[in-house]
């Protein structure tokens, strides 16, 4: 469904967003004044109580989700009704799902009428994205979806747009833009206008200008929605300028971003010990699959090249390859066909792999928004993961200290035995 097949021609890498920070939700007492609304606890109640169409009832009950998340409980009544929404929400608590459930509840798909518009600030995130309105419209095959980014040869998403109109988009600012300006994408009946990772979109004031030129050309009347797990007190009043008396759900206490059933350790070690050390772990641990981060382009490559001469099922991901290739190992990765990934920050955020169950920060993040973004890749959706974190420099204590005090979490160094069942799904 308007996806590209990995033959197709890749040319003019466009600029690539990055990424850092996440943060997150619970907690509660409904404001009614306010309109700010909170958490209430896991309710056990299922989505058929959402009065959800059969068919996305149907493709819910196949992806294997037996309760909606406090915060699709929160959000999806209000946003299946029309409602403006801006929520923030903990990494991995199925906040996707809530945009992409309310949006195939409400359309209504005509020939040649882009009704939904989806923005996201890369690429790897687009293409997952598309990927789940895809999974959960699996039972309504009349509507169809795509995705546009740079790196593709713009030619090949005019020519889908001319022949196979999608119903909805997801895409990243700079393609959009490049296809509405040249009348390939219209937006003029455009009924459902989406951010996701919405503080990475309206902080970057490039990225904004290109959001608000879309925006404008989409019409005055329909519903807008922004997430993310981190909306700093500056970026919100930015993000209501572009709804009407939105439904607001935020987490003010930082000491709730923590992920629960996520086991947190640290190791004090030389930088000329890391690579002794990570091998030991490899081999000590239980894992599904695990993400290492580095900081940099080249020690990804160099790390992965490592853990392949040592025989470890290891591949790497960063900006330093052509999208096309990136795409694939992210694939292969995401399908189980490597159990190690090496990755910089271009994959700390949003990204979901559901089989990750640690993850170990090779070099320490910059911040503890950068921390927090990284680890959430590991117990998704409140299982189980372990997070490891190599401290070998001053500066490492010190952004281990800041994520410590902030978000309220004790995180004690790698004891010498680990139960595995703390950090393995039962």
């Amino acid at each position: 469904m308007g996806e590209l097949k990995e033959t197709e021609v890749y040319e003019d890498e466009l600029i690539d967003y990055e990424e850092e920070d996440e943060k997150a939700p619970d907690s509660a007492k409904p404001a009614a004044e306010s309109g700010k609304k909170g958490y209430v606890g896991i309710h056990s109640s299922g989505f058929r109580d959402f009065l959800l169409k059969p068919e996305l009832l149907r493709a819910i009950v196949d992806s294997g989700f037996e309760h909606p998340s406090e915060v699709q409980h929160e959000c999806i009544p209000q946003a299946i009704l029309g409602m403006d929404v801006i929520c923030q929400a903990k990494s991995g608590m199925g906040k996707t799902a809530v945009f992409v459930l309310s949006t195939l509840q409400q359309i209504d798909p005509l020939p040649g009428q882009v009704a939904a518009l989806v923005l996201c600030h890369t690429r790897e995130l687009a293409y997952q994205i598309c990927h789940e309105f895809e999974r959960f419209s699996t039972y309504l095959p009349e509507i169809k979806v795509a995705v546009f980014y740079g790196g593709v040869n713009i030619k090949v998403h005019k020519e889908l747009l001319k022949n196979e109109c999608p119903h909805i988009v997801v895409g990243t600012p700079g393609r959009i833009l490049a296809l509405t300006r040249d009348k390939d994408l219209g937006l003029k009946n455009v009924r459902h206008f989406i951010l996701d990772e919405c503080d990475k979109m309206l902080e970057s004031l490039d990225m904004r200008r290109d959001v608000q030129e879309i925006f404008k050309l989409t019409p005055h009347e329909k519903q807008v929605m922004m997430f993310s797990a981190t909306l700093s007190k500056e970026i919100r009043p930015v993000c209501k300028k572009f709804m009407q008396d939105p439904m607001e759900i935020y987490v003010d206490d930082e000491a709730k971003l923590t992920l629960h059933g996520l086991v947190q350790h640290y190791i004090k070690l030389q930088e000329s010990e890391k690579n002794r050390k990570l091998n030991d772990l490899l081999d000590a641990l239980d894992f599904n699959q695990v993400v290492i981060f580095v900081k940099s382009v080249s020690r990804a490559a160099e790390l992965n090249k490592l853990l392949v001469e040592c025989n470890f099922p290891s591949i790497c991901i960063h900006s330093g390859m052509s999208q096309e290739e990136r795409l694939k190992r992210y694939k292969g990765f995401k399908e189980g066909r490597q159990r190690i990934l090496v990755a910089t920050d271009l994959v700390g955020r949003g990204i979901d792999i559901e089989r990750v169950n640690i993850v170990i920060n090779y070099d320490m993040p910059d911040s503890a928004d950068t921390y927090l973004h990284r680890v959430g890749r590991a117990g998704r959706f409140g299982t189980k993961g372990l997070a490891i974190t190599f401290v070998s420099s001053t500066a490492d204590s010190e952004v281990l200290n800041q994520v410590q005090s902030r978000f309220e979490v004790d995180i004690k160094e790698l004891p010498e035995q680990i139960d595995t069942s703390t950090y393995m799904p039962n």
